[in-house]
């Protein structure tokens, strides 16, 4: 099992910043993607920024540009920095690890995009 544990989300204003990290722990074998989805309400929960285990980076194209995914691997810790955010990023942000046969989900975190 692995165990993913969301932080940093929260109430920003249009053009501003956050950091959403996610801290894994349990049996973390042959993982071969992290990253993080969001879900908006009403609507289907959607891929943000994905990282393989090699290190390759993919993008929705609504967040290229301004958010950037990156990882240590010493602390088993996937970050999403969210930058020039704007209403539309509003959703709840979930981290997704993928192991050769199983995905793993966090609990979700709040970002709230308002003036």
């Amino acid at each position: 099992q692995v165990q993913l544990v969301e932080s940093g989300g929260g109430l920003v204003q249009p053009g501003g910043s956050l950091r959403l990290s996610c801290a894994a722990s349990g049996m973390l074998f042959s993982i071969t993607t992290m990253g993080w989805y969001r879900q908006a309400p009403g609507k289907q929960r959607e891929p943000v920024a994905l990282i393989s285990s090699g290190g390759s980076t993919n993008y929705a194209n609504s967040v290229k540009g301004r958010f950037a995914i990156s990882r240590d691997n010493a602390k088993n810790t996937v970050y999403l920095q969210m930058n020039n955010l704007k209403p539309e990023d509003t959703a709840v942000y979930f981290c997704m690890w993928r192991s050769l046969s199983n995905v793993y989900w966090g609990q979700g975190t709040q970002v709230t995009v308002s003036s």
